[in-house]
């Protein structure tokens, strides 16, 4: 079989555009850390994402694994939409909630399991996430596929419970949401309505995001070399995101600048 063709970088709004800003987080916007609470969000991309957040009428929303607390927590409390835990928590432009109830009893059985896995695998990290439970080995990538292996033997005493594969994490998260669920959902609503749909992320869980913003004609872009992807678009690392994002705040605010002025290049 022969490679995938390099996608190209993602253009920039033309005039007249609406624009739908949807952004993963992890490995997105920020670069990857052995533990999920080794990152930090920097003055300059709060600024960056508050000024989007303004010129776009609002219609900004990061749609992220981490829990809403956990995003609050490193956003420092934005007023913009949020989705966390892959679409199992919403919190809408308007302060709206909307959320999936795992009573206490399973919540625990799943972290009980988790927990054990986590134990016969050193080196494997086990993220409590409330709803969800993620088991990352960043640190220790050679038991990658003996984690999967173990999920996938004791998935079936988790009824209602599906496994995520991630960049060197695995999630146990429950049935029927995912971050293309959610986008739909925060399009059907204001401020994102009847607008052009762009979603930016890395990891196999963006995939239902990419396949939700193509269906709406919309812009998605993957960030790094993940093959195969759904994506039509493609940039090479965090640092390129955030630079892509300063172009794209320009030609919001000052009109549409040229596609070939950007040097991202390809992924």
């Amino acid at each position: 079989m022969s490679a995938q063709l390099p996608l190209p970088a993602p253009p920039l709004p033309g005039v007249g555009e609406h624009w739908a800003l949807f952004l993963d987080v992890d490995g997105t916007l920020l670069d990857f850390a052995d533990r999920p609470d080794q990152v930090a969000v920097d003055t300059d991309l709060r600024d960056l994402l508050d000024d989007l957040f303004g010129t776009l009428d609002g219609a900004l929303a990061l749609v992220s694994g981490r829990s809403l607390d956990d995003l609050d927590d490193l956003f420092g409390h934005p007023p913009w939409a949020m989705a966390g835990l892959h679409g199992l928590e919403l919190r809408g432009a308007d302060g709206s909630y909307r959320g999936v109830h795992i009573g206490a009893a399973r919540r625990s059985l799943v972290r009980e399991i988790a927990g054990t896995i986590a134990a016969d695998l050193p080196g494997v990290l086990l993220e409590d996430k409330g709803m969800a439970v993620a088991l990352h080995c960043r640190s220790a990538p050679e038991q990658f596929q003996a984690l999967r292996a173990s999920v996938e033997a004791l998935l079936p005493s988790l009824a209602g419970y599906d496994m995520q594969l991630g960049s060197m994490v695995i999630e146990l998260k429950p049935h029927g949401m995912d971050k293309g669920t959610a986008i739909a959902h925060l399009l059907a609503h204001w401020p994102f309505h009847g607008r052009l749909p762009v979603y930016v992320g890395d990891d196999l869980t963006d995939e239902h995001g990419f396949a939700t913003v193509n269906l709406e004609s919309g812009l998605s872009v993957r960030v790094g070399r993940r093959e195969p992807s759904l994506a039509h678009y493609s940039l090479p690392e965090p640092a390129s995101t955030r630079a892509w994002l300063v172009r794209v705040l320009i030609a919001l605010k000052h009109g549409a600048l040229s596609h070939a002025d950007y040097s991202g290049g390809h992924a």
